[in-house]
């Protein structure tokens, strides 16, 4: 690896997030920093630390004529870009906290965030994102300035009638000299993330600037970077593991950062940018497992046949490499099988990924399986928001599936009550936004902060066993409570019992047992025989059904939507095993007893007229 450079700016000389760029700038200037997309040229575009700095420079001298002061709250509804990093860069620069958003968010969600934390300035991608937001903004006081990225017709109008819209082209001074450099104190307040919630409202999760340098800093004492390494940015940067991991991190280290040009064009651009760092969710890794299955039922019985042999001495090799595992005599079979079948899936991926990072939620070890078999080096890793956000990850050299890796270094984790995984680090949050209770409540007097999730160590590795509290983590990492929805669906009284499904997977479905009264009713609507027990799948019969689940779930947010149900008329009781004798379903006992119903589900994929 004579190629390979490192060349790393440590904690203490960035002291900052911004102080941390102003070092990159100094030190790797004219090289390439980041790789984007021009929708209007139509070519990608290179841009260099010093062209980055330039621009930030501009933002810079625009943020400060808008009488901001050290603190004040600014806001970004934007895609992954390097605007994403100039106005980031920028605003910190100014001792400015940053509250980024998600594009796809709910607008009365935004609003919300924006009230909360009485933001005074939002960028925004675009005319019609603003156009969706307006609305219920309207009472916002505290919102001084709206800034529209994307020109578009009509803007002047809107610029017109809303005194704080302004055109980011004609915002920007034409040139911003100098970036400003200051002695920020690395512990003040850098951001705010609001989390996706559980119950109730989101928090704000409040995270300092050393917050997210330490974890940056302490991720690559276990997954070596590089200033060769090229990153594939693609999940949202108000995602904290893409903001820690796939921002701040390849600054630390000089790597190229390539910004995707949507998920749906993801192959094409790992084909065109050629990434050697990956990192994601489990839903992408899910995405190319199905597709490759899919592949594979329709190629002839000896092409599956070397597709499984594959995987299985790729399996027994890698078991070797970690010392796990003896030598076989089938892995003399090892360059065959690569050339045949596993290079077709690493040519897929660009043909350089050197690591893939899976975090967010847990990673089906089956996938993990068949991509370590095929020779990609995936590890999975662990964090909340909370903890900036990573606690622990697997190095690629003592690299366990099953497992959510090491704790990083300074990091301290034991096991608490109920088996609770309990976390002490750099990148504990300074707490939540106005909201001491909950800050309480999660982080104990000896500094130790309480995960909710149960867990067991063995070698240093964690393993993730189970939650304290009910909550769904799909495989894109959304986390959804089920007794909040099951709760809300159970008021329409066609719903006798419901129970919410999704845990690890990629959309949520749901358990139905239908109110016997009104049964025979909705059957006959349907042209449907109540007593014939195949009624019950009738096609016409579950869409209704799912509107009125729909109905029932719109004021939740747009990732807790039910895409299918199994429909039942045999209630749970406390006789049949299914409810204890406080009336609490047994979830896991009706998950045994419906398993088949439920794969079949998730094998059937998203409805139709609904797939992401």
């Amino acid at each position: 690896m004579a190629q390979w450079s490192e060349d790393l700016i440590s904690v203490e000389s960035a002291r900052t997030l911004d102080g941390l760029f102003l070092q990159r700038v100094r030190r790797s200037g004219e090289a390439l920093a980041y790789r984007s997309y021009d929708r209007a040229e139509e070519n990608w575009q290179d841009l260099t630390w010093e062209q980055i700095a330039e621009q930030v420079a501009r933002w810079q001298n625009a943020l400060a004529g808008e009488g901001l002061h050290p603190g004040d709250r600014v806001a970004l509804v934007l895609r992954n870009s390097p605007e994403w990093v100039m106005f980031d860069q920028a605003a910190l620069g100014l001792g400015l906290v940053v509250v980024p958003l998600y594009t796809d968010d709910r607008p009365d969600n935004i609003a919300y965030i924006l009230e909360d934390a009485a933001v005074k300035l939002i960028l925004v991608q675009d005319m019609g994102r603003w156009k969706r937001l307006a609305p219920v903004v309207t009472g916002n006081q505290t919102l001084k300035r709206v800034l529209v990225l994307e020109s578009a017709k009509g803007v002047e109008s809107l610029i017109r009638s809303d005194a704080r819209i302004r055109q980011v082209g004609s915002w920007l001074p034409e040139r911003g000299g100098e970036l400003r450099q200051r002695q920020g104190d690395p512990h003040s307040l850098a951001s705010i993330v609001y989390t996706s919630g559980t119950t109730g409202r989101p928090k704000g999760v409040m995270l300092s600037h050393y917050n997210m340098l330490a974890v940056a800093h302490a991720a690559l004492t276990t997954l070596d970077c590089y200033q060769e390494d090229i990153f594939l940015s693609f999940l949202p940067l108000s995602h904290t593991l893409e903001r820690t991991a796939g921002y701040y991190l390849p600054i630390m280290t000089g790597s190229a950062v390539c910004y995707a040009r949507s998920v749906a064009q993801l192959a094409q651009d790992l084909q065109i940018l050629r990434p050697t760092v990956l990192i994601a969710v489990p839903r992408i890794f899910e995405k190319v497992y199905g597709r490759l299955k899919d592949q594979m039922s329709r190629k002839p019985m000896i092409a599956r046949a070397l597709f499984e042999l594959a995987i299985k001495v790729g399996w027994g090799r890698f078991l070797r490499q970690q010392a796990r595992a003896g030598w076989q005599p089938s892995q003399l079979l090892w360059p065959l099988l690569r050339r045949l079948v596993a290079s077709k899936l690493s040519s897929r991926l660009g043909g350089r990924l050197r690591v893939a990072v899976s975090g967010g939620a847990p990673l089906s070890p089956a996938i993990a399986k068949v991509f370590i078999g095929l020779d990609i080096p995936i590890v999975q890793g662990y964090g909340l928001t909370e903890t900036s956000p990573v606690i622990s990850v697997n190095p690629l050299q003592d690299n366990d599936p099953a497992s959510v890796g090491i704790p990083l270094r300074g990091i301290e984790v034991k096991i608490g009550q109920d088996d609770e995984l309990l976390v002490r680090s750099p990148g504990v949050m300074m707490g939540y936004w106005n909201n001491h209770a909950a800050t309480t409540q999660m982080i104990d007097s000896d500094g130790w902060l309480h995960t909710g999730d149960q867990a067991r160590i063995e070698n240093r590795h964690i393993y993730i066993t189970g939650r304290i509290k009910d909550i769904l983590v799909l495989s894109n990492g959304e986390k959804v409570p089920p007794a909040d929805m099951e709760l809300a669906i159970a008021l329409d009284p066609l719903f006798e019992q419901v129970m919410v499904v999704g845990e690890g997977r990629p959309f949520l479905t749901a358990l139905v047992v239908l109110n016997a009264d009104f049964w025979p009713g909705l059957a006959q609507d349907c042209g449907l025989d109540p007593m014939q027990p195949e009624s019950l799948e009738n096609s016409r019969l579950k869409g209704r059904v799912l509107n009125r689940i729909k109905d029932a779930l719109q004021d939740f947010p747009g990732f807790a939507k039910i895409r299918r149900a199994v429909l039942l008329l045999e209630p749970w009781t406390i006789d049949n095993g299914l409810l204890t004798p406080t009336l609490k379903t047994k979830r896991d006992r009706v998950l045994g007893r419906y398993a088949a119903e439920v794969d079949a589900m998730y094998q059937a994929g998203p409805a139709a007229g609904d797939r992401r």
